[in-house]
């Protein structure tokens, strides 16, 4: 038997398998099946679980009746991990769900392919598979995601776009409204606001 430290064990985890599932006709995202699949086995490999990983991409609809059912949020989310519970860890490390709706938004938004999209996701998914909370660990998340995203030649990860978009929100500054000035039935000038296209 080969021990499992060191370089042979970066060999058996490659080997170890990570189902994908799409569901969703949009041809261009089945047609990239394969090189997701790819990116999951190297993924996994990076973030360093054992045991095999089950990776869903699906609706909107299916990921928010599982936010509401596990997590009662009755919303749409972009990714949702499920670890595996300890006597199973070792043989599965969990379950990963991808919302391709909310994937093609944010990839259309951000100016890159769906498909590295829901490769962001995978690997923020694998993330918290391994016991990263980024809502409690005080930045370890989203400082070893930004490693494991440069060497994976990744787009920016999630927890970076996050801050960037709340920053960029608060500093942004908003066009002036234009007022339409006309009479009220009283004869008092009245406002209507125009809206603008940003």
């Amino acid at each position: 038997m080969k021990n499992l430290e060191g370089s042979s064990s970066a060999s058996f985890l490659s080997r170890m398998p990570v189902s994908l599932q799409i569901q969703t006709r949009r041809r261009a995202l089945s047609s990239r099946a394969d090189d997701i699949l790819r990116f999951a086995r190297r993924a996994r490999v990076a973030v360093g679980l054992k045991g095999t990983v089950s990776i869903l991409v699906s609706s909107n609809e299916c990921m928010q009746a599982m936010n509401r059912h596990f997590r009662h949020k009755d919303k749409p989310t972009d990714v949702l991990s499920f670890p595996a519970g300890d006597p199973v860890r070792q043989v599965h490390a969990g379950d990963i769900a991808i919302s391709v709706d909310i994937a093609e938004a944010n990839a259309s938004a951000l100016g890159h392919a769906t498909s590295s999209e829901i490769k962001i996701l995978i690997l923020h998914g694998m993330l918290h598979l391994a016991g990263y909370d980024h809502e409690t660990d005080s930045g370890q998340m989203a400082k070893l995601e930004r490693k494991l995203r440069a060497a994976l030649r990744l787009p920016g990860s999630l927890t970076e776009r996050a801050a960037h978009h709340a920053a960029t929100k608060r500093t942004t500054p908003r066009k002036p409204a234009r007022i339409k000035a006309g009479k009220s039935r009283k004869g008092t000038a009245k406002g209507r606001t125009a809206t603008s296209k940003r």
